[in-house]
Formats: structure tokens, C-alpha cells, sequence
């Protein structure tokens, strides 16, 4: 069965401004329990749209009769987590660049993608926000390489070099297809848990309240709604039904 690939701009769009902008929001609850952020809204008879980002570029339609709650609430600045700037020189030396390009990346997240049937774009995502392509990155918490991966988590996925590109690719797509599984395929659970780890959002019953974490998940969902939205560009925007049907993916 196809996870991500079928679901992914629906699912994502919900969340994919949160944090990106430091003015005046709408915080909207629905009838069906979920809570979102949106940028503005439109109404059109019996429906509404809620738009992500000031451009209109993604929205969510829903019926008006299905917002029972909302409030202005002021949009939080992104809180830039260093990830990339811990980069740090391993004593082993390295084999090939130690920074990758797209095109260096494509065909190992392609084979990962397909291994573990998630979306090449979600993964590439990922290692932007985790490492932006550098082979030897290594975090003030020890995780490894492109996907970031701590030791332990690499041991338990049988990655015995986390500096080599396709190792690590694979053990981190490995672990976010657990994650996803775990969370019945709520993409932005299954970031936070790979950020704040699952204790965390197991704990909280969501996504943790830490600003790093909330600004991680909305980072990696905004790059991932860019690169659909570029990959799909001219094809015909999915129908608000589908769109509600998948808007499970917020942030609580």
C-alpha cells in the first residue's frame, strides 16, 4: 500500500506555515476535534477556505458550519535550530565530498523512498533540515550524518557507518517508516517523534510543546509542500473532500 506518495498534499498542507510568520493568525478548531493555524480565510456560500500562507498558494476547505471555534492568535517567528552548524570533523577520513549535492542525493533517497514506499521529497526534507546534505554532520547530541542518526538508534537499525551517505540514508528512512507506522501515518507526529523522540510525543499525547520541535516539524512540512507543490506543478489541485479526509495531520 502507498503511504505518503498518494497522501502528501493534503496531508501536509495543515501545517505547512505554522512558525513561518510573525503577524496576526486565525487559530480554527473543527467539528471534528482538530485544531490548525491558518494565514487568513475566504468564505464562498456554505464553505470556507483556510489558507496557509498570505499568498493563497495552499488552503483547506472545509463546510462553515464545521468551525466551531476561533481566535486571533500571533504567528510565532521560526526558531532556527542548529543542526547543520554542528558540523564537526570525524577523525576517519572521508570517502567522496563531504557535502552532497540534489543531484548526488536523488538516486540513494529514490531507492530509500522505494525500499520503504515513502515519498523521495519527504526524505529529502529530511536530511535538508537535518544535515542540508553535509555527509559528516554531527549534532551537539551526537546524532550522525545526513539523517542525523544517533549511534544506538543506527545500531538497532544495523547501520554500522553513519558517515556513509546510503547507510545512513537508509537507516534514517528505515526509522521515520517505523515512526509513521507507530503513528498510523500522522506526518507530523512521526517528525516529532524523530526529533524529540516517540517518549516525548508519547508523553505529551501530540506533538511536545518545545519550541524546537514545533519549529522542526513546520520546517521540514514547508519544504516538503515546496518541493510537491514544484514537482506537481500544473496538475490539478485534490478536492477539498480529500483534503478533509487527510487534515488529521495537525498540530494539537
Amino acid at each position: 500500500m502507498s503511504r505518503l506518495p498518494q497522501k502528501s498534499w493534503s496531508a501536509v498542507v495543515v501545517l505547512g506555515c505554522l512558525g513561518t510568520f510573525a503577524h496576526a493568525a486565525e487559530h480554527v478548531t473543527l467539528k471534528n476535534g482538530f485544531d490548525l493555524f491558518c494565514d487568513h480565510r475566504e468564505a464562498n456560500g456554505e464553505r470556507v477556505r483556510l489558507y496557509m500562507d498570505a499568498a493563497g498558494g495552499s488552503f483547506l476547505e472545509v463546510n462553515a458550519s464545521d468551525i466551531v471555534a476561533d481566535e486571533q492568535v500571533d504567528w510565532p517567528k521560526p526558531v532556527v535550530v542548529e543542526t547543520a552548524a554542528y558540523i564537526a570533523s570525524a577523525s576517519a577520513p572521508v570517502a567522496g565530498p563531504e557535502k552532497l549535492s540534489e543531484a548526488d542525493l536523488q538516486p540513494m533517497l529514490a531507492k530509500a523512498g522505494t525500499t520503504y514506499n515513502l515519498d523521495a521529497d519527504l526524505l529529502a526534507s529530511v536530511v535538508r533540515q537535518e544535515s542540508d546534505g553535509h555527509v559528516r554532520a554531527v549534532s551537539r547530541a551526537g546524532a550522525q550524518g545526513l539523517m542525523q542518526l544517533m549511534p544506538g538508534t543506527a545500531s538497532d537499525l544495523g547501520v554500522s557507518d553513519t558517515f556513509a551517505p546510503g547507510e545512513n540514508i537508509k537507516g534514517g528512512t528505515a526509522y521515520l517508516d517505523l515512526l509513521l507506522t507507530r503513528y498510523h501515518d500522522n506526518l507530523p507526529l512521526a517528525l516529532a517523534a524523530y526529533n524529540a523522540g516517540p517518549a516525548a510525543v508519547d508523553r505529551w499525547h501530540g506533538i511536545p510543546p518545545y519550541r524546537e520541535t514545533r519549529a522542526y516539524v513546520a520546517r521540514v512540512i514547508r519544504e516538503y509542500n515546496r518541493r510537491y507543490a514544484e514537482r506537481h506543478a500544473g496538475e490539478a489541485r485534490p478536492s477539498a473532500t480529500r483534503a478533509s479526509e487527510l487534515s488529521s495531520a495537525v498540530i494539537r
